[in-house]
């Protein structure tokens, strides 16, 4: 659902330490959408924010703020890093069915920040290595764009993608696309025993194409998770990127909507002009020749080889072939690698490399592409075929008679009813379920020191039963449209599942 106009939402990213002399205040704003806001009315709203931050502490010095709820608007707040705010003020509108779960609006800005850092590193870290602020800006304001940009959202009657952004105005994604999914999840695909072996095998066999170096691998088949070797928090993030640029599904994607975006207004270019006339001076240029935009769309290509190549990363002057293939940094090791992204078919290949050893000429990008295809691309070829015969297609993961989300938060893993079935729910189901999933994400912010079973079933207005189960880490929500179910009708329709699909993971006592 659209949010009209320039009254309907306010996106910002602000530093506390910095705009706290008089006649300086600019200075803490990093990023403000919509871009075009005159200073005085984007200093209110980040001084409004910044007043209940501070009022909130008085009350809980410990927890910070995350969501004030006005009559027509919620303010939504993020410490995304220590004094790094990121604020989204969004206006109620139930009518026209603008109606959002705050932890999923907290949830985008907890992933374009994790994003950001993963291509960029800290923002707090930027902005000291950098005496002015106008760098950190120029990464921060078209990276956020990109990422507004290049959701994907599926229509009800054919696959296809469209911006966040129509014009000037953005669209959010509502409780229709965000009551059955989990953001900072990963989906992965279920495998029969040889299959997974086979992988296993290959995922062996990658990490010899690096010789005696130690690089870490990720294999996805489609939008679906195959393997890993990275931790949980970096195989989310590169998972999240994965699935919106390199994935055979989102290179298809860009390439079919392309000639659309190339009709489009060209407020791109033109909220970045303004932003650098706003708030860039003579001597804080905003350099935006010089800036990497790792989420722009249409970037990416399949070359001959095999490997997926793209020019966001450019070639310095002077500098080697290396220094335009993508660089990310890994949170758990810290370090930053060279991404090298194979596919074949629905598969998609991800190896990272240590840039330390490519730096030191240990070995060449070029010999690990060449080492890939020598030893790994038969059994890349066998998997791909393997798992492409026994996949059940968009629908491998519905069940009948549920519409379903099941989400495990130790190992950031999540399942869902497909999109298509999902769309097939009433209105009046999805908006109970909604409301259900925000007194369970109330629920466990107040229960954050200690883990508690929870269990909550909701009768909604056209008689469908929607029902919540969280225990030891896991969730589950389930909307049940059968009118004639009672009460333990649906609650042994939810242990049903729980018994055949879940391990008996939600059986209550």
């Amino acid at each position: 659902m659209s949010s009209s106009g320039d009254e309907s939402l306010r996106l910002c990213v602000f530093d506390l330490r910095r705009g706290q002399t008089e006649g300086q205040e600019l200075d803490k704003i990093l990023f403000f959408h919509p871009p075009e806001l005159d200073p005085s009315s984007q200093l209110s709203v980040t001084g409004l924010s910044e007043g209940l931050i501070t009022f909130t502490r008085l009350f809980s010095p410990e927890a910070a703020c995350e969501v004030i709820e006005a009559e027509n608007h919620s303010h939504v707040f993020l410490e995304a890093e220590p004094d790094i705010w990121m604020v989204m003020v969004v206006e109620k509108n139930k009518e026209t069915g603008a109606v959002w779960r705050v932890d999923a609006l907290r949830g985008m800005l907890r992933e374009v920040h994790s994003l950001f850092v993963m291509f960029h590193g800290s923002v707090r870290a930027l902005l000291e290595k950098e005496s002015a602020v106008g760098f950190t800006r120029s990464l921060l304001y078209p990276f956020i764009k990109d990422y507004l940009s290049t959701f994907q959202k599926r229509s009800r009657s054919q696959d296809c993608c469209c911006d966040l952004f129509v014009g000037k105005q953005l669209q959010l994604p509502n409780f229709r696309e965000t009551t059955l999914s989990e953001r900072g999840t990963v989906r992965m695909i279920t495998l029969s025993r040889d299959t997974a072996l086979e992988v296993q095998s290959l995922v062996q066999v990658l990490d010899s194409c690096a010789g005696n170096l130690r690089c870490h691998s990720m294999i996805l088949f489609q939008d679906l998770l195959v393997s890993t070797t990275l931790s949980p928090d970096d195989t989310v993030n590169l998972f999240t990127f994965a699935v919106m640029r390199l994935t055979s599904q989102a290179l298809s994607s860009d390439a079919s909507s392309w000639s659309y975006r190339r009709k489009g207004t060209g407020s791109n270019s033109a909220a970045i002009g303004s932003i650098e006339s706003l708030h860039s001076g003579n001597s804080d240029n905003m350099r935006h020749d010089h800036v990497i935009r790792p989420l722009q769309n249409g970037k990416w290509r399949k070359g001959k080889d095999g490997f997926l190549v793209t020019d966001i990363w450019g070639l310095e002057t002077g500098g080697s072939p290396d220094s335009a293939i993508p660089t990310i940094w890994l949170q758990q090791s810290q370090e930053r690698v060279y991404l090298l992204a194979y596919q074949y078919k629905s598969l998609t290949l991800l190896l990272l490399l240590p840039t330390t050893a490519i730096v030191n000429g240990d070995i060449s990008v070029s010999a690990v592409k060449q080492q890939v295809i020598e030893q790994a691309s038969l059994r890349i070829m066998k998997i791909e075929e393997k798992i492409s015969r026994g996949w059940g297609g968009e629908n491998a993961y519905h069940v009948k008679g549920y519409r379903y989300l099941v989400v495990d938060n130790d190992l950031e893993v999540s399942r869902a009813s497909p999109s298509g079935k999902v769309a097939t729910l009433a209105k009046e189901s999805l908006l109970a379920l909604n409301k259900l999933r925000e007194e369970v994400d109330l629920e466990k912010s107040r229960g954050k020191r200690q883990e508690r079973d929870l269990e909550i079933c909701i009768r909604a207005k056209n008689n469908a039963w929607v029902i919540a189960r969280v225990t030891r880490g896991k969730e589950l929500y389930m909307a049940l449209e059968k009118a004639s179910d009672t009460l333990l009708d649906a609650t042994d329709a939810v242990g049903r599942f729980s018994n055949r699909y879940c391990s008996e993971a939600f059986l209550m006592d």
